[in-house]
């Protein structure tokens, strides 16, 4: 659901500029709180995670392609507010390495694939979790459900835009059947890659997804003939076995990403996805601009100047995931620093002495 260059006019895609760059500062503070030592680590591999299945169209009907848009996948596994900021690294590096989502329309990008679709997602993944029974397969159905509801609501937030600011005339009513309805069925795509990760990482590691913290019955004792809540213990220490179990998940998913970015990728379907369909069939297209950067080396995911497809599918595949790891991981280490920048010793040894 990239967006090109000239589907939205100027002064609509500047309005989404500003409120991305406003949800982007918000969940800079955010992801402060949700960025400890067991999601840190992890959020730069999320959004390579991410990048990489990105690049796997799946067919869903009559010559029309999905893929993972992540806001919900990112917001379960590392927090919403580190979410937001994981889908918008992706989205900053595919629009200026391989010309993939317009520059002038990235503001636009990251409303509707990273804010609208983590905060729809999370949203309703809460909901679940506080009704559904507290077990891990309530999180991974949890996770499917929210991942699935995601995707039209990211399709009807880039109707209402292109009904403001969209530079051809065309019936807003099609437009809106058919972009929530073939994303319905992307939903179903998106679902299954968000509860079949999200239930993996459970299976190995479940204290390092955010949305599966808090879920274990608390203990009750029958006191007087009442049931109260049986006091805490202290936490355990982590044993050393689950420190080197989260290098093993780490080292796993940038494996799997890179595999999937570098070798499955070229197996994709060739076929436009859901945007770009309803776009060429409703005419929304007629005014799409060239990228700024269509003479990137790496435009359109493939390395310029080497002939051989896979190789050179693969090869900008294999550089995307290197270059979003570092990226955000770069950004994920300095909002976390910067948390503990804001904990310094100094600030708890006054707060002790007050």
């Amino acid at each position: 659901m990239h967006v090109p260059d000239g589907f939205i006019n100027a002064p609509t895609s500047a309005a989404t500029g500003v409120i991305a760059a406003g949800a982007v500062a918000v969940s800079l503070r955010g992801a402060r709180r949700e960025l400890d030592e067991r999601t840190a680590p992890l959020a730069g591999l999320v959004a390579a995670f991410i990048f990489a299945v990105q690049m796997l169209n799946f067919p869903v009907a009559a010559g029309t392609s999905g893929h993972l848009l992540g806001g919900a996948l990112a917001a379960i596994l590392v927090g919403p507010y580190t979410g937001v900021l994981c889908v918008s690294v992706v989205l900053l590096m595919q629009g200026i390495l391989f010309a993939d989502g317009g520059l002038t329309a990235l503001g636009v990008n990251i409303t509707n694939m990273a804010i609208v679709t983590t905060v729809v997602a999370y949203a309703l993944f809460r909901g679940l979790v506080k009704v559904l029974p507290r077990t891990r397969r309530s999180v991974t159905a949890a996770s499917f459900v929210a991942a699935l509801i995601s995707v039209p609501a990211a399709a009807l937030a880039f109707t209402l835009m292109y009904a403001v600011g969209g530079t051809t005339d065309v019936s807003i009513g099609k437009v809106a059947t058919a972009m929530i309805g073939v994303h319905v069925l992307i939903g179903i795509g998106e679902a299954a890659i968000t509860a079949l990760t999200v239930g993996s990482v459970i299976a190995v590691r479940p204290d390092l997804v955010y949305g599966a913290r808090g879920l274990t019955q608390k203990l009750k004792l029958r006191v007087n003939g009442e049931l109260v809540d049986a006091p805490e213990a202290e936490p355990a220490p982590a044993p050393v076995a689950a420190r080197t179990s989260h290098r093993k998940v780490w080292a796993a998913g940038l494996v799997a990403s890179l595999v999937l970015a570098g070798f499955v990728s070229f197996y994709a379907s060739a076929s436009p996805d859901g945007l770009e369909k309803v776009a060429a069939d409703h005419g929304i297209d007629k005014k799409a601009e060239e990228h700024a950067v269509a003479g990137s080396p790496l435009a359109d995911y493939g390395v310029e100047d080497v002939d051989d497809a896979r190789l050179s599918g693969g090869l900008a595949g294999v550089i995307g995931v290197g270059v979003t790891v570092v990226a955000g991981t770069g950004v994920f280490w300095a909002v976390r620093r910067r948390r503990t920048d804001d904990t310094s010793p100094s600030d708890t040894t006054s707060m002790t002495s007050v």
